[in-house]
């Protein structure tokens, strides 16, 4: 198992979030690796995480010059040597221990795993009423535009198997926060199996999602990415 975590201006929450996840892996029976991707910030976030792998050689620490968490996703999961490869946003906003959800012998048969906090069994926890909605109805126009059926595809957390994993984001073109969209629409070309998975969710009062300008990029991307499946992008060997 490799854990991606994209990391920009994490220095208030990147410690606890690595104490937990090691804590965590440490009483796996499987073997494990952890990446963070550090690209541009400008606090101590890449001084910490060097401080910490100082401590734990199962943390690789990489910095990634150019910035945008569709950029740092990538550059992780190819540096990546798992057979599962786990993006894990760094609020760890999910709980570590659901992890074990998303690939056997919990779960088996599919090529993508991806965490919903809107699959039958999900739960919310503190979330205000207007984030939810406005969450909501930022889902209802992915649907929509591109990917209809999948309820959650801007949840942070999600689990590709090793071969998929470079498949995909070898295809990549986007490097910012719409690069779910793609791989997810991508993966549906290829008829690829996608699962989603009920998880718990705790909002945090310091995302750093913002609604409006989000969507508007967001649906701008979606067109980019029409375009480039016109133009045979996806189709070609990376």
């Amino acid at each position: 198992m490799s854990i991606i975590i994209p990391a920009y201006n994490e220095e208030s929450r990147l410690s606890r979030t690595l104490e937990r996840i090691f804590a965590f892996l440490d009483s796996q029976a499987y073997s494990s690796e952890v990446l963070v991707i550090e690209n541009g910030s400008s606090d101590r976030t890449l001084e910490l995480a060097r401080e910490f792998a100082a401590r734990n050689p199962n943390l690789i620490v990489i910095h990634e010059e150019q910035r945008g968490k569709g950029n740092a996703v990538r550059r992780g999961m190819l540096e990546a040597h798992g057979e599962y490869r786990f993006i894990c946003d760094a609020d760890l906003s999910m709980p570590i221990e659901e992890v074990n959800k998303f690939f056997p012998p919990v779960l088996d048969h599919f090529d993508l795993a991806i965490g919903s906090r809107e699959a039958p069994g999900a739960i919310r926890y503190n979330e205000p009423f207007y984030r939810h909605w406005g969450g909501r109805a930022i889902n209802l126009v992915i649907r929509m535009l591109i990917l209809p059926g999948l309820e959650d595809t801007q949840c942070g957390f999600k689990c590709f198997r090793a071969e998929v994993a470079e498949n995909l984001f070898r295809r990549q073109t986007l490097t910012g926060w719409s690069f779910d969209i793609e791989l997810l629409y991508i993966a549906r070309r290829q008829k690829l199996r996608i699962v989603e998975i009920p998880i718990q969710w705790y909002f945090g009062a310091d995302s750093k999602v913002s609604a409006v300008r989000d969507a508007l990029r967001m649906i701008g991307d979606i067109f980019r990415i029409h375009g480039n499946a016109l133009r045979g992008r996806y189709d070609s060997r990376p």
